[in-house]
This record gives structure tokens, sequence and C-alpha cells, in this order.
């Protein structure tokens, strides 16, 4: 695992740097302290996960995070957040980050997070999952292309966070057919990851926050 670190205090990239180093195989191969920074790193080295703060003087995380996605370098964005529920998280997320992470949280879940992050599951953190999706949900600005009734039964259980077993579970169907699902709905909605394909479900209105109950 290659992880960029993005923040502008140089004591919380010291802590980041600690507890990235300290799982074995895994290696951070930059720091930055700005936006700025941090394009010109990712596109450069193209690390598997950017640890990225988005309140920073200069060049801010979100946009970024704009500019990392449009560059269509292969990394994942893990946005770091002060907050449990922040304004710029949403726009964040929209911009193409593949999840949010509180600042605070112990460094095994943070470890856990960039696992999940790198590996294109969506990470929402849980205590703001709820608001988040009903965010998103107000919008409406999107419509869905056609999909398959059983893409359309993938893209759903996406919605409620289930992994890729889980999902194989209540369909009664292999694994490997439930990625090929995930592919293909990645591939019609023009997205690069489970979690912007569950972003545009709510948006367009095809879920709503009610049907994230299990």
């Amino acid at each position: 695992m290659r992880v960029a670190i993005v923040d502008d205090d140089p004591l919380v990239r010291m802590g980041l740097r600690a507890i990235v180093g300290s799982e074995p195989g895994w290696e951070v191969i930059g720091e930055a302290g700005d936006g700025a920074e941090a394009v010109t790193l990712a596109t450069r080295e193209k690390p598997d996960v950017v640890l990225m703060d988005i309140r920073m003087p200069g060049v801010d995380g979100l946009t970024a995070t704009r500019e990392i996605v449009a560059a269509g370098v292969p990394t994942r964005v893990l946005v770091l957040t002060t907050f449990e529920v922040d304004e710029y998280v949403f726009d964040a997320m929209r911009s193409g980050a593949s999840g949010f992470v509180l600042k605070r949280v112990p460094p095994a879940e943070l470890i856990e997070s960039i696992r999940v992050v790198a590996s294109g599951q969506s990470l929402l953190f849980p205590a703001s999952t709820r608001a988040v999706i009903e965010r998103f949900a107000t919008a409406g600005t999107q419509s869905l292309p056609d999909l398959t009734e059983r893409e359309q039964d993938v893209l759903r259980a996406l919605a409620r966070g289930r992994s890729n077993g889980e999902i194989a579970s209540e369909l009664f169907v292999a694994v490997e057919t439930v990625k090929s699902h995930v592919a293909s709905i990645l591939m019609k909605l023009g997205v690069r990851d489970r979690t912007q394909a569950v972003i545009v479900a709510y948006e367009s209105g095809f879920v709503s926050p009610g049907d994230t109950a299990p």
C-alpha cells in the first residue's frame, strides 16, 4: 500500500505518517502541505490512497481532489475531516473522493478505512452516513441509464453499504457474478468506483434514505 499524506499541520502529518508506516508492507510515499503540492505529488507518484485534508490555505483539498480525479490517475482520495457533518465533505464526495473519515478515529480504524478505499469500496463514516445520504438524495439532478433488473438490485445493495460477499448471499449468486454486475454498473454510470455509483443513485432518486435499512 502506497499512501500520500496531505495536511497543512506538520504535527498531523507526523502522526499520520507514524500510523501508516506502522502497518507491514505500507509506505508513505510523500507529504504535502497544501492542495497544489498534493496534485503534483499524486500525479507524479500515483499512490494508492491520498489522505486529504479539506480545509487548507491556498489550494484547498476540494480543488485538489477534483484535479487529481480529472488527471485520471488510479489514486483514491480519503478525506480527513474534524467534523462529523462537514459542509465541504458533500462537495468532496461529488468531486470524486472515495470516502471520508474523522481525524480523531483510532489508528486501527484509520488503517481499515485506507484499506477499504484502496479496494474500491465505499466508505462513509458511520455516524455521518445518514446525513450525507440525505444531502445527496435531495439534489435529484441526474438520471440513470438503463440498468438490467439484476444491476438495479446490485445498485440498491451498494447503496445500503453491502460488500460483494453480502450481495452475493442476498441475491443467491456467485461473488464473481456480483463483481461483473458492479463493473457493468460503473461503466454505464460513467463513474470510477462504488462510492460515486451510490452518489449517482441517490442524486437521481433511484434510491432514497429509507432504502438504506438492512
